[in-house]
């Protein structure tokens, strides 16, 4: 290819092997190859290998345009920007072209008038596939002049041309993504009689510009994104262009707690300091993601408009922002996410999920809490006893000595920028605590033993064996018999069951 690139005229061009073939060719030229090297090719997406991309490579053998149909926060731009790397690295064009045109085959009056006129001596330039790539959002204020073209009245007096002269036409987006990928994000907010504009270029192939009737047989592989949710609501496809995209492909979101978190842990964007200074657990990890989970399956959360990936990439990278603002306040060098630093990440859910009324009326902080306390309440089976089937048990409950401890009126509250030192304290108080998590879980650090003592007390509260009030700054836990028979109106303000800083 290096080669190649010291050719600067067509002449030169004639005497070499290449070949110019349209663009859906050398996709489907290049993912063969690709397949028959058994290459993976969509780096970075993760959870699709068995649904989306064999659907996406049956698509592109097909030599089809494509419609990427999920819900937010599903990949799909990034699917469509990795199809780039399917393209051939640089490929030739004649020289000032405004369409990039094919040496063989120009389609621009430019490349025809150049090619006539010098012939073998007609300059060429090489495009990389990284330029061969457009891509535009639909929005309501997008017009026919922006993707089609439109006649500029200052090139023409410029030119000293009249208006019958196809070189008064200024092209748009679409005719300048020939020879390459164009991709329509969120095509449905695209207004009706703009996707109308569109039906030509996908199936006859000429463009309509006030008046101008060009057969310009553009060569582009078209990639459209849309979410299910807008067919009803903000707008739809109209049914002739739907007909004349080929594939429809579904995207869906992570279907497991592993494929989630490694999604999340690729995209989190940390320091150097952050991931050295703050030691993250499995646990944290995986109940960031059974947050979103809790969240696709709430009465609370409109599942038409789904929760996207970017809660859980946002939600912990506040998680671990939160440990890290405890640790520069305490003068620490190192730390680790308790379960009290999920407080931070309160407002990386809120603004993340769409409510139905159930929601909206208990109030997006409250829902987000509940949702933190439901990741906690389904979490705690894998690490401990059921404390409804342990309380039930002939057995003795494995509990008994914590939730006794607090029977006898004590207390333990817990907040956010608590050091180390006091934090293990108060968590060592709690009689049975600390053996119960030496019991079931051996072989751990001090750290996660720590983590795990505190798990075990809000896991205990979403269980309803203890009770949990919100403070400002943290969680304070005590008895449920006696929070709920002794709690006076004029009680300490701080202690609430019901509210918090949200």
């Amino acid at each position: 290819m290096n080669k190649l690139l010291d050719i600067k005229t067509l002449g030169q061009l004639k005497k070499t092997d290449y070949k110019s073939r349209s663009i859906k060719d050398e996709l489907r030229a290049n993912l063969i190859a690709q397949l028959k090297k058994r290459e993976g090719g969509f780096e970075g997406i993760i959870g699709f290998e068995d649904t989306v991309i064999p659907d996406l490579q049956t698509a592109i053998l097909s030599r089809h345009n494509i419609l990427l149909l999920g819900l937010r926060g599903q990949a799909k731009t990034r699917i469509a920007r990795l199809l780039v790397n399917l393209l051939d690295e640089y490929v030739p064009y004649i020289e000032g072209s405004d369409l990039f045109d094919d040496p063989y085959n120009p389609i621009s009056w430019y490349g025809h008038h150049t090619v006539t006129q010098l012939g073998d001596d007609t300059p060429i330039g090489w495009i990389h596939r990284s330029e061969r790539y457009t891509e535009k959002l639909a929005t309501p204020d997008v017009t026919v002049a922006d993707l089609i073209g439109d006649v500029d009245p200052i090139k023409a007096a410029t030119l000293k041309l009249t208006y019958s002269d196809e070189r008064v036409i200024h092209f748009g987006l679409i005719p300048r993504a020939h020879r390459g990928i164009f991709v329509i994000n969120e095509l449905p907010d695209l207004q009706a009689r703009i996707q109308v504009s569109l039906f030509n270029i996908l199936q006859e192939r000429d463009i309509q510009i006030r008046g101008f009737k060009l057969r310009l047989p553009l060569d582009i592989q078209f990639v459209f994104t849309a979410n299910p949710e807008d067919y009803t609501n903000r707008g739809s496809i109209v049914t002739p262009l739907k007909d004349r995209i080929e594939s429809q492909i579904l995207t869906h979101y992570p279907r497991s707690i592993e494929v989630s978190r490694k999604i999340t842990q690729q995209e989190a964007s940390l320091t150097d300091e952050q991931r050295i200074n703050i030691e993250a657990d499995g646990l944290v990890k995986n109940l960031i993601e059974q947050i979103a989970f809790e969240a696709r399956n709430s009465e609370y959360v409109d599942k038409k408009s789904g929760v996207s990936a970017r809660l859980t990439i946002s939600a912990f990278e506040n998680l671990i922002s939160n440990a890290e603002r405890r640790m520069i306040i305490n003068n620490e060098t190192q730390t680790f996410v308790r379960v009290t630093d999920f407080l931070g990440v309160i407002p990386a859910i809120t603004g993340k999920i769409e409510l139905v009324y159930e929601g909206e009326l208990e109030g997006p902080g409250k829902v987000a809490n509940i949702l933190i306390g439901k990741a906690i309440k389904t979490s705690l089976l894998e690490f401990f006893p059921d404390p409804e089937k342990a309380k039930k048990a002939k057995a003795p409950n494995p509990y008994a000595a914590i939730i006794n401890w607090f029977g006898e009126g004590n207390n333990l509250a817990l907040v956010d920028d608590m050091p180390l030192t006091e934090y293990k304290k108060a968590l060592n108080e709690v009689t049975g605590l600390k053996d119960l998590v030496k019991k079931i879980h051996p072989r751990i650090s001090e750290n996660q033993q720590l983590l795990l003592m505190e798990f075990v007390l809000h896991g205990l509260s979403e269980f309803s064996q203890l009770n949990k009030g919100f403070l400002d700054n943290g969680f304070a836990f005590s008895d449920m018999f006696n929070s709920l028979f002794n709690l006076q109106p004029d009680d300490d303000d701080d202690l609430d069951l019901d509210d918090d800083r949200y």
